[in-house]
């Protein structure tokens, strides 16, 4: 081994020390369990996936948990497909398609609402793990549901019950009352190259 080579690795050894000691300082600090609430927001893919990822893992503990999808609840999805499977799982289609499908305020108001009140039964259901409100962003921009009537549910749920809300341009509120917020932001999409949505990817 060089003299080069050897200052480098203690250089290394000491640099990572002292970043591990850090590390287990907070991890350490961090003792406090509850149930939290996420949001997933901002332009770009991957929301939804993020979500359903938790879901995953949610599953995989044996626990259970329930997704509300709201907007475009009526296409087919591969997580839901598979995650079927599952008699942990709760998977309510709360839509009825994107709005400039649907062409039907009235319509759309009504579905997310009935949504809505399913949605509340797993808030106050402390066996269920996880809620996933997929879109619910949309309910609140869109003025289907108001944030007087939101809130009260997710901050009365089970103390233990974890939340997950996703959709673009969500309301400061829900930021302000979030735990963990993260926005993913579009930088690049092949939709816009004219590349329909792939099945597994989209899907």
């Amino acid at each position: 081994m060089t003299a080069d080579k050897a200052a480098a690795d203690r250089q290394h050894k000491a640099r990572t020390a002292k970043h591990k000691e850090a590390v287990d300082k907070r991890i350490a600090a961090a003792n406090v369990d509850k149930g939290l609430l996420l949001v997933v927001t901002g332009n770009g893919k991957g929301k939804s996936s993020s979500a359903f990822g938790m879901v995953a893992r949610t599953l995989g503990y044996g626990q259970k948990a329930a997704v509300f999808q709201f907007i475009k609840g009526k296409a087919e999805v591969g997580e839901r497909a598979y995650f079927a499977r599952d008699p942990n799982m709760r998977w309510e289609r709360c839509g009825e398609g994107f709005t400039w499908e649907t062409q039907d305020r009235d319509r759309d108001i009504a579905a997310a609402r009935a949504g809505w009140e399913k949605a509340k039964e797993a808030l106050s259901d402390p066996s269920v793990h996880l809620v996933v409100l997929d879109e619910l962003t949309y309910l609140v921009t869109y003025r289907y549901l108001s944030l007087e009537e939101i809130m009260p549910a997710i901050e009365a749920r089970p103390a233990m019950q974890h939340v997950v809300i996703t959709g673009r341009a969500a309301h400061d509120a829900l930021i302000e009352a979030a735990d963990t917020v993260s926005a993913i932001r579009d930088v690049k999409h092949a939709f816009r190259a004219g590349i329909r949505a792939q099945q597994g990817i989209d899907l």
